[in-house]
């Protein structure tokens, strides 16, 4: 791929259903994917897990938005046991970062009662489709709980689609589903010809509990 692609072109591959990729952290390159069977989170079939449930109620981690968010993307950069190789490169980390300024990729931090970044996630908005791209989690949850709280934005801010990308045996617990191409890209067409708000005054107004809420009775 070219080294002048701007996030314009990278908002339109999101807008045709194409996403950028590297093989490695190390490799400079960046290529297209374009998946013939597409993972999302049905935010009308979200599931939470009942000892998730559990957990958020105790309030343990602080939930902010957009208030480090290449701090986000290096931590889910960083090599860990479970996933010793990662894709996000220089390239993606700088076009991402630029997005962010630009206010269509946003992220979602967690932090300890001691201040420390332990989870987050972030991703990619336009229209009402959210594209999830990546998260972590340094402590119990941390990733889960931040996942939870951005559905329940997503649903309080008007979004209809919330892509996965790849099937994640990870997010089965939460209801992914995997649709052929063209299947999501009549779900794509669609959320980009709606309206939604990721700072409007109810998806602000989300909590890691609301949201739970929220969820339920979307379900």
């Amino acid at each position: 791929m070219s080294d002048r692609f701007t996030t314009s072109d990278l908002l339109n591959c999101y807008r045709r259903g194409v996403f950028p990729m590297a093989d490695s952290r190390e490799d400079l390159r960046l290529f297209l994917m374009d998946p013939d069977q597409r993972g999302i989170l049905p935010l009308d079939g979200f599931h939470i897990p009942r000892r998730l449930r559990k957990t958020i109620r105790q309030a343990p981690y602080t939930i902010t938005v957009d208030t480090a968010f290449n701090r986000v993307m290096e931590a889910c950069a960083e090599p860990h046991p479970s996933r010793p190789v990662t894709w996000i490169n220089t390239p993606i980390l700088n076009l991402y970062a630029a997005l962010h300024r630009e206010g269509h990729a946003h992220s979602v931090e967690c932090w300890s009662a001691e201040g420390e970044l332990v989870g987050g996630l972030y991703g990619v908005s336009i229209g009402a489709a959210f594209f999830g791209e990546s998260m972590f989690s340094r402590a119990t949850d941390a990733s889960k709980i931040a996942l939870v709280y951005l559905v329940g934005r997503l649903i309080a801010a008007g979004y209809t689609l919330l892509d996965a990308q790849f099937h994640n045996p990870h997010l089965e617990q939460f209801g992914l589903l995997e649709v052929p191409r063209d299947d999501f890209r009549q779900r794509l067409w669609y959320a980009l010809r709606q309206d939604a708000d990721f700072y409007s005054e109810a998806a602000s107004a989300v909590t890691a509990t609301s949201a739970v809420h929220l969820i339920t009775q979307m379900s």
